[in-house]
């Protein structure tokens, strides 16, 4: 038998929002592995095996899963939201170029709904024109870096989606964000704090620039920064597709 990895978006909580691809390759498989919070989202069935692991082990799970395709099993690999949005299947691929024996593995990457794109979609269209998305946590990079595009993207006038805004081990890196965007845009500036979105713990903030508050973030926030036209319409947030002249 011909083994397989598929590396699945799961969405950003709600089961209606996993794509039928995803599902089709999830009752496919014969082993699934992922970060456990992530796997304990599968339901066991007879003959699938769940491998949870913890959130720092990506590269040694996506190598597991590697091996076990090798043996001819049938793995899908889980994230939340899309897998290539700041998720697993880039850590696949860093993988495969680490272990080249690996490199004719079936592989089949499975788009998902970001937790980006579901919390723009519960507050309107603010990602409506130019956008950007920002990893603001320093785990795999220098935090000077996140200041550095942060800046540029505010100067180039881009909304901004912020993942892993503010943790429990780094709770003063928001607020240094926020400092800079109180240095690069106008006050009034509109930020949607959208906190565990499709989820029954959802809750969406939307505040000016200048209220804006570290404790309004934390790792289960989606922060999107609106661009200088972005707007209200009643009880919506919206951007227009157009740059006035």
């Amino acid at each position: 038998m011909t083994g397989w990895v598929a590396v699945a978006g799961l969405g950003p909580g709600d089961a209606a929002l996993v794509t039928p691809e995803v599902t089709a390759a999830l009752g496919a498989a014969s082993d699934v592995v992922g970060y456990a919070p992530y796997v304990a989202r599968i339901a066991p069935r007879p003959g699938l095996r769940l491998h949870p692991s913890d959130n720092r082990e990506e590269l040694s799970r996506a190598l597991s899963a590697l091996r076990m395709a090798a043996e001819g099993r049938r793995v899908v690999i889980v994230s939340s939201g899309d897998p290539g949005v700041f998720a697993m299947a880039s850590a696949l691929f860093e993988v495969m170029e680490a272990h080249p024996g690996h490199a004719d593995a079936d592989i089949r990457i499975l788009p998902g709904i970001t937790a980006m794109l579901a919390a723009a979609a519960r507050a309107g269209a603010p990602l409506g024109h130019d956008f950007c998305a920002i990893n603001l946590s320093d785990n795999l990079k220098p935090f000077t870096e996140v200041e550095r595009r942060l800046r540029h993207a505010a100067r180039g006038g881009f909304a901004m989606a912020f993942y892993n805004p503010r943790s429990a081990s780094r709770p003063h890196q928001f607020a240094r964000v926020l400092d800079i965007l109180r240095e690069e845009c106008e006050p009034a500036r509109l930020i949607l704090f959208a906190r565990a979105v499709c989820t029954p713990d959802e809750r969406l903030t939307t505040v000016q620039l200048a209220d804006a508050l570290p404790a309004m973030a934390d790792m289960r926030t989606v922060v999107i920064v609106g661009n200088e036209a972005t707007r209200r319409v009643g009880r919506w947030l919206y951007t227009p597709r157009s740059v006035a002249p």
